[in-house]
C-alpha cells in the first residue's frame, strides 16, 4: 500500500552525513512506491514554542507566523514520519527539535496526525552507542505520547566530516529501511 512519508532532517550540512542517510532511506521508499516529502529543517525559519496556546486561533499552526505553518499540514497527512539529525548534546539538533516543539500546536489545536509510524535516523563522531542514549529516551517518550510504532531506528556512530558515513554500511540500512516500509 502507497503511504505517505514525510522526512524531517535536522542537518545544518548540505550533503552532511545525517542528511546522506535520509536521502538513503527516502531512495528506499521511493523504490517500494511511497510518496516522499523532504523537509530540510535547517532551511526553515521555525522558532521556539512560546507556549502562547493561541495556536489555530488565525487559521494557522502558529499565530506567530514562522514557517511550522507549511510543516504542520504535512505532519497532519503524513502516514509515516521519518527524524534524521546528527547528535548534538546528545538530542536531536536544534533545528529539527524547533520543528518537534512546536507539534505542540497540533495538541492545542485539536489537529490529528494521520501517522501512525515513525523512523529514527541518527549519527554521531562519538564511537559508543550509548551516546544516544538521550535521543533514544526522548525518542521514546515521543513514541509514547503518540502512540506511534516505531518501524525503523539507526544509530551510527563514529561519523564527523562529511562523507564519513559512505566508509559505513548505514546508507544501505537506511535504504533498506525505507523499501521495507
Amino acid at each position: 500500500m502507497k503511504k505517505k512519508i514525510l522526512v524531517l532532517t535536522g542537518s545544518p550540512r548540505n550533503g552532511g552525513n545525517s542528511d546522506l542517510m535520509a536521502d538513503a532511506f527516502i531512495k528506499g521508499a521511493l523504490s517500494a512506491g511511497h510518496e516522499v516529502t523532504k523537509i530540510k529543517t535547517d532551511e526553515k525559519n521555525v522558532r521556539g514554542c512560546k507556549a502562547c496556546c493561541a495556536c489555530y486561533s488565525k487559521s494557522a499552526a502558529c499565530v506567530f507566523g514562522d514557517d511550522f505553518n507549511e510543516i504542520a499540514p504535512l505532519l497532519e497527512s503524513a502516514d509515516i514520519v521519518a527524524m534524521a539529525t546528527p547528535l548534538y548534546w546528545y538530542t536531536f539538533s536544534a533545528q529539527l527539535k524547533a520543528v518537534i516543539d512546536k507539534m505542540y500546536a497540533l495538541v492545542i489545536g485539536n489537529k490529528s496526525i494521520n501517522a501512525k509510524e515513525a523512523v529514527l535516523m541518527a549519527c554521531a563522531e562519538e564511537d559508543d552507542q550509548r551516546a544516544f542514549e538521550g535521543l533514544a529516551r526522548s525518542w521514546d517518550k515521543i513514541m509514547g505520547h503518540l502512540s506511534w510504532v516505531e518501524k525503523g531506528r539507526l544509530f551510527v556512530t563514529s561519523v564527523n566530516d562529511v562523507g564519513d558515513i559512505k566508509k559505513t554500511d548505514a546508507l544501505e540500512k537506511a535504504q533498506a529501511m525505507g523499501a521495507a516500509l
